[in-house]
């Protein structure tokens, strides 16, 4: 499911015009990677919920900045394979 996750992850960055040549799982999706300004890191989250049905809580969006593509596509996996969601 993970490297499911991962392309759809960078085809989405694609989508978005962000250049994903050279994107690995250590390029960090905020500043100093492929550099998601809030707006973006919304879109993709939004993107992401809408294809794997999850529900990222507003305070995250921060926390995405900091996080790697392979950090953020470990989560999400994490989450579609059955962690416990919030969703109160």
């Amino acid at each position: 499911m993970r490297p499911e996750i991962r392309a759809f992850v960078v085809e989405q960055l694609d989508d978005m015009n962000y250049d994903v040549e050279g994107i690995d799982d250590d390029t960090t999706l905020g500043p100093s990677g492929v550099d998601l300004e809030s707006l973006a890191l919304a879109d993709l989250a939004v993107r992401v919920e809408d294809r794997y049905g999850l529900k990222f809580a507003d305070d995250e969006s921060e926390k995405l900045a900091l996080m790697t593509v392979g950090e953020f596509t470990t989560m999400v996996a994490d989450r579609v394979a059955g962690a416990p969601s919030d969703n109160s």
